[in-house]
């Protein structure tokens, strides 16, 4: 019986190229599977019928956006998921979900390999190939670019010596992964890290620095879930849809760093990610009105940590599970309004209502209504600061020095 190998396929050289080149290689028939995560571009029919004309024996094209959106994105909000305190996971998160696919057209196909275009520099082969060996360890994998030095020159020679229906003559200077949650770019002028970004890199942003009108804009959470927009109710796609727009018209969710790769290497990434921005803002600002101050101070590692494993690849991981668990709790009482001003790059909380909050007024004013007895706060200090101040009578007594 002939092999099957299921291609993460995305349409464009690479993988269009891989198809025939796995075939030769392998033996095996070739499946191709595109996932539609939010990434635009092509119409999805013509990716399938260009996988089919490259000599695939069967291709599936996948509206995924809604779950990627629901299951992938809104965990990365509700965990305030920013690697390295910046980056919010635009490729990390939609790895996990196309590993889900291929598993299941591998099992749907009768497919024993999986393979995948990515290259042995970078994080996402950590992410297909760890995400697979959790969900099908009985699946093998081939990466081309990685596993026969497979290089863009050989892609081209390859495509023409084949005679494939793909457009070889257009090469972008950078390379650029984008769904729903943002968009990557880098490769290019950027690998010098002294080089500014220059506008040409932005798709999903306008220039913060254009004169505009400011945007203010109510978020409603349930439960740490964005159902609601200036009072029109959403689906966690529509509301990243809507601030992609609204905060990307205003130049929100831009950034430039230099980032740790789990391979060991630093990499400089441009970034575009106004929705995912905004809506982490809000959120943020919305738990620090409901959420009690151990819990939240609790949570901010538990996030961290959160957002490194996702980086990491471990999305399928125990302690991933785990951590869901725990952050789902914590957002029971996430619920409530914020009111943000989006203008000039940035995205700015201005309001905050919950019914859910811990402010309490009385308990807070320093005028006429204060209801917060301050006679209990010196004995409170005196005991807080005591084993302090013993410490420090100790090390006065043993002749020590405290700095």
């Amino acid at each position: 019986m002939t092999e099957r190998v299921v291609l993460a396929y995305s349409g464009g050289l690479d993988t269009s190229v891989a198809i025939p080149y796995l075939a030769e290689q392998t033996g095996a028939e070739v499946i191709a599977v595109a996932v539609d995560v939010g990434q635009g571009g092509e119409d999805l029919n013509a990716i399938r019928q260009r996988a089919l004309d490259c000599g695939a024996v069967e291709a599936e094209v996948i509206d995924a956006r809604d779950e990627f959106a629901a299951e992938y994105c809104l965990p990365a909000m509700r965990a305030n998921a920013l690697y390295m305190d910046r980056y919010p996971l635009v490729s990390a998160l939609s790895r996990p979900l196309i590993v889900k696919h291929l598993v299941a057209a591998a099992r749907k196909h009768g497919g024993t390999i999986v393979s995948h275009g990515c290259t042995g520099k970078g994080n996402d082969q950590v992410r297909f190939e760890v995400g697979l060996s959790a969900l099908a360890p009985d699946l093998k994998i081939i990466a081309p670019a990685r596993d026969f030095a497979w290089t863009r020159d050989k892609a081209i020679a390859f495509a023409e010596e084949k005679g494939l229906p793909i457009d070889v003559s257009a090469k972008s200077p950078y390379s650029i992964d984008q769904n729903l949650w943002g968009r990557a770019v880098e490769t290019g002028f950027l690998e010098d890290i002294w080089n500014g970004p220059i506008e040409d890199l932005y798709s999903y942003t306008a220039d913060p620095a254009q004169e505009r009108d400011a945007d203010e804009v109510v978020i409603t959470f349930d439960a740490g879930v964005p159902v609601a927009i200036d009072g029109e109710t959403v689906t966690p796609y529509q509301a990243i849809l809507e601030l992609n727009r609204r905060a990307g018209a205003q130049g929100v969710g831009r950034l430039d760093m230099v980032e740790d790769r789990l391979v060991g290497i630093k990499s400089r990434e441009v970034y575009e990610a106004p929705g995912a921005i905004a809506l982490i803002t809000a959120h943020q600002e919305l738990e620090a009105v409901t959420v009690e101050r151990d819990l939240a101070r609790f949570k901010r590692g538990v996030d961290q940590r959160w957002g490194e494993l996702v980086y990491d690849g471990l999305w399928f991981s125990p302690l991933k599970k785990a951590l869901d668990a725990f952050i789902d709790d914590a957002q029971q009482q996430v619920s409530g309004e914020v009111r943000m001003t989006l203008h000039g790059g940035r995205a700015t909380v201005t309001g905050r209502r919950s019914e859910a909050s811990l402010y309490d007024f009385g308990m807070a004013t320093y005028d006429t209504g204060d209801t917060f007895d301050q006679s209990l706060a010196k004995g409170f200090v005196q005991l807080w600061g005591l084993p302090s101040k013993m410490a420090a009578a100790r090390d006065a007594r043993l002749g020590g020095s405290q700095s």
